[in-house]
């Protein structure tokens, strides 16, 4: 096993990947914010089989959350993270602090001259309305990490599937040089999908938290034919989580899988997202339609 090599400076990041890039090998970028699992793994294991050498970055981003959102209680484990990552296969972890993510800024996001923005029906709905400037605050974080590593690749879970679609975008209309790559998203064997924010569930909770893939995936039966109401099948699903002890349904919607528009009936690729709320957890999912 090789070693992982932990950097703090995007000036270290840079000269850890210019050693592989001087030897010909492509570079393959993971950006998490930690408290890491089996899915993240994934996305490591997933840059191994392509060939290239996995880097990813270990960063709480302060600008995505919104001002009553959990960026001080987010779970968070250095030392436990960095063993997993090598244990992984990966090369490189990158660790910035908040001062050298934003010099100008640190953690106060109003302060932040130059940010990214990604508009129109991929941020109009779902998550969007719910967690003002939280995309922007992705957009800006990962585009600052994919300029300062300059991987090939940039891999990202198909859970935060209105993210992925986000990033996509981003990286083609402002021509970055790297491929997004979606990686399926890895459940528990219940079927519960991995997240770091989990952990936040108490054991009642958990066995509730089952309902909501249930749902999904029940609903993707009723739609993907094409006569089923979109809307109505999103109500009910909707009641049926209410019913089984969430205490709040954001949004269960169906959506056309490229652009995030609202459908009411499928004619195409299409994607179920739901964002709802068990105790102090917001749990998110999609399936494929």
């Amino acid at each position: 096993m090789k070693k992982l090599i932990v950097v703090r400076t995007v000036a270290d990041l840079r000269r850890a990947v210019a050693g592989h890039r001087a030897a010909g090998r492509t570079i393959g970028m993971i950006p998490t914010m930690g408290a890491l699992h089996a899915g993240h793994v994934s996305l490591v294991k997933g840059a191994l089989e392509r060939g290239d050498v996995p880097v990813a970055s270990i960063f709480v981003n302060p600008t995505q959350f919104g001002p009553n959102e959990d960026f001080a209680a987010y779970p968070r484990g250095e030392d436990q993270d960095f063993a997993r990552l090598e244990e992984a296969g990966c090369r490189i972890a990158f660790a910035p602090s908040v001062e050298e993510m934003y010099p100008d800024a640190g953690a106060q996001p109003a302060l932040l001259l130059t940010t990214v923005t990604v508009s129109g029906s991929l941020t109009a709905g779902l998550c969007g309305p719910f967690r003002p400037g939280h995309f922007q605050g992705v957009a800006t974080v990962v585009c600052k990490l994919l300029l300062m590593a300059m991987p090939d690749r940039g891999y990202f879970g198909e859970k935060d599937y209105q993210q992925l679609q986000v990033l996509k975008r981003m990286a083609r209309d402002l021509d970055l040089p790297v491929e997004i790559m979606g990686m399926p998203t890895l459940r528990e064997p219940d079927g519960l999908a991995m997240s770091s924010r989990n952990r936040y569930l108490q054991p009642g909770e958990r066995t509730v938290a089952l309902a909501l893939h249930r749902e999904l995936a029940q609903a993707a039966d009723r739609v993907r034919d094409g006569n089923a109401s979109c809307s109505g099948v999103s109500a009910a699903a909707t009641a049926a989580l209410l019913a089984a002890g969430f205490a709040r349904v954001d949004y269960f919607t169906v959506v056309d899988a490229a652009t995030l528009a609202p459908l009411e009936r499928v004619s195409g690729p299409a994607r179920i997202a739901a964002a709802a709320h068990l105790g102090r957890t917001r749990l998110i999912d999609n399936v494929a339609v």
